[in-house]
C-alpha cells in the first residue's frame, strides 16, 4: 500500500495482543550466539527486514544457522570467535544494530569485508565508531562518503586494549565494543561518557552478556570485558517487542479502554518499560498479572499534559507525541537530542507532521526537547520519512480521530510487520 487510512474508533472495546520479539534483543542475542562455542536455539525471535538483515549477513560470513519463522525460532552454531569466512560481502540493509554489531565483530575478529547498506543506512552516523577503528589498524576503503557506508574494511592485527567512548550519538557503538570484546586477545576495556552511559541499552547488553556467560567487571562508567571463547546457551528466550507494545498500551488513556500485551512483564530488561510509568502519571491503573501487564484506562475522562525526560525511552517519543495533542495542557519532553540521528531527523519530523495537523508545537532547545500543546486534529496525510516508528505511533492519531492517512506504511516491516494486520484487528 501506498497509504493507509485510518478509521475512527468509536467505543473501544477491551484489546489484546500479540507483539513480535524484541528487535534489540534479537540481535544482540544473534550475535552473542554467533561468538558463543554453543549450539544455541533462540526462541521468540523477531523476523523483520532488519533481523533478516542482521541473519542474512549471518550465512554470508559462513555461519550454519537455521531459521523456522513460523515457530519464531532460529538456530546457530557458534563457532568461538572464529569467523568463517576471512573475505565476505555483507548487506545490513537499514538496521543500525546490524551495521555497528557487525561492522565491530568483523574488525575485532580480522578479515577483509565489503559492508554494504540502504540509503538511509549511508546517511547514519558512523564517524566515532570508524575512527575508533581506524586508531586500532583497521583499513577502511569508502565507496561514497568518508566514515559512512558502503565501504571495504581491511583488519589485521588490531590493536586495541582500552577505548572511550561518548554514547550521547548512539549507544550502539558501545553494546557492539562490549560484546565483540571478547574477541580480543586481553579482552577489552571501555570508558563510557556522555548522556546515555548508563542507559536503558547499555544495561541491556551487559544483562544479556551475563545471561550467556561473559562477566563483566565494572568500576563506574568503565567496563573490563574479559577475552572469553567459551560461553554461552543452548536456549535462549527473547522477551516481546515492549517497543511494539507500547503503541498499544497507548490507545487505553486515548481511547479509554484497557490493554493487554502477552507475555510482558515489569522484569523485562527492555528500556520501554519505563513508558508504562508515564501512563501512570496520566492516570491509567497498571496490574502485571499471569497473562501480562494490564493498563486500563476506561476511567479517564481525560488526561493531564506532563513534563518528562525520555532519555532512557526515547524509541517512545513518537508515541507521547501522539498523545500530547489530547492533553488538557501542554507536554515537556525533555533530552531526546540523540534521536535527530537514528532513521531520521525524528524531531524535525514530529513537529513538522503535528503543524501539518494544526497542532502547535516547537523546540525547547533549552532542554534537548520539544514542547507540544492541546489542539484539534486537521485532516492530515502524514509523511512517516521511511521511519518504522513514525508511522507507527502517528497511527494513533487516527485512531482517535479518524482524519489520518499513513504514507508508506511498508516501512513497518523493519520491526513490526503484521503491525496494521493489529490495527484491523480492532475494528
Amino acid at each position: 500500500m501506498d497509504c493507509y487510512k485510518i478509521k475512527k474508533i468509536e467505543h473501544a472495546r477491551e484489546i489484546k495482543v500479540q507483539v513480535p520479539g524484541s528487535k534489540s534483543m534479537t540481535n544482540r542475542a544473534l550475535l552473542l550466539a554467533a561468538l558463543s562455542k554453543c549450539r544455541c536455539i533462540l526462541r521468540g525471535v523477531l523476523f523483520s527486514d532488519d533481523s533478516r538483515a542482521f541473519l542474512d549477513s549471518l550465512e554470508k560470513l559462513g555461519f550454519e544457522v537455521e531459521t523456522d519463522e513460523e515457530s519464531k525460532n532460529v538456530l546457530i552454531q557458534g563457532t568461538g570467535g572464529s569467523i568463517p569466512c576471512t573475505h565476505a560481502s555483507i548487506d545490513v540493509r537499514s538496521a543500525g544494530t546490524a551495521a555497528r554489531f557487525l561492522t565491530v565483530m568483523l574488525a575485532l575478529s580480522g578479515g577483509e569485508y565489503e559492508l554494504l547498506a540502504s540509503p538511509q543506512m549511508c546517511r547514519r552516523p558512523m564517524q566515532p565508531l570508524l575512527e575508533l577503528l581506524k586508531n586500532a589498524g583497521v583499513k577502511f576503503t569508502f565507496k561514497g562518503e568518508e566514515n559512512h557506508f558502503p565501504f571495504i574494511m581491511e583488519a589485521r592485527g588490531v590493536s586495541l586494549e582500552e577505548v572511550s567512548v561518548d554514547t550521547g550519538i548512539s549507544s550502539q557503538f558501545a553494546s557492539a565494543l562490549l560484546m565483540s570484546g571478547v574477541l580480543l586477545e586481553n579482552g577489552l576495556k571501555l570508558n563510557l561518557s556522555g548522556d546515555r552511559a548508563e542507559g536503558a541499552y547499555v544495561k541491556m547488553t551487559l544483562a544479556m552478556m551475563e545471561q550467556f556467560g561473559i562477566l563483566v567487571r565494572r568500576k563506574g562508567n568503565s567496563y573490563q570485558v574479559p577475552h572469553m571463547e567459551s560461553f554461552g546457551l543452548e536456549e535462549y528466550q527473547i522477551e516481546p517487542d515492549v517497543s511494539g507494545a507500547c503503541y498499544f498500551y497507548a490507545m487505553a488513556p486515548l481511547l479509554k479502554t484497557s490493554v493487554t500485551v502477552k507475555n510482558v512483564h515489569r522484569n523485562s530488561l527492555q528500556g520501554d518499560i519505563k513508558f508504562l510509568d508515564v501512563l501512570q502519571e496520566m492516570g491509567c491503573c497498571m496490574e502485571d498479572g499471569a497473562e501480562g501487564i494490564l493498563i486500563e484506562g476506561s476511567h479517564l475522562e481525560k488526561y493531564p499534559g506532563i513534563d518528562l525526560s525520555m532519555k532512557d525511552f526515547s524509541d517512545q517519543t513518537m508515541t507521547m507525541a501522539a498523545l500530547a495533542p489530547f492533553a488538557e495542557s501542554t507536554c515537556l519532553i525533555r533530552n531526546i537530542g540523540h534521536i535527530r540521528y537514528q532513521e531520521t531527523d525524528r524531531i524535525s519530523a514530529i513537529l513538522t507532521e503535528l503543524q501539518r495537523m494544526g497542532i502547535q508545537c516547537e523546540e525547547a532547545s533549552e532542554c534537548d526537547g520539544i514542547r507540544i500543546f492541546p489542539g484539534q486534529i486537521q485532516e492530515c496525510e502524514v509523511e512517516t520519512y521511511d521511519d518504522h516508528r513514525m508511522a507507527m505511533a502517528f497511527t494513533l492519531i487516527g485512531l482517535k480521530t479518524g482524519n489520518i492517512t499513513i504514507k508508506n506504511p511498508g516501512c513497518c516491516k523493519k520491526t513490526f510487520e503484521n503491525y496494521f494486520d493489529l490495527i484491523e484487528e480492532l475494528y
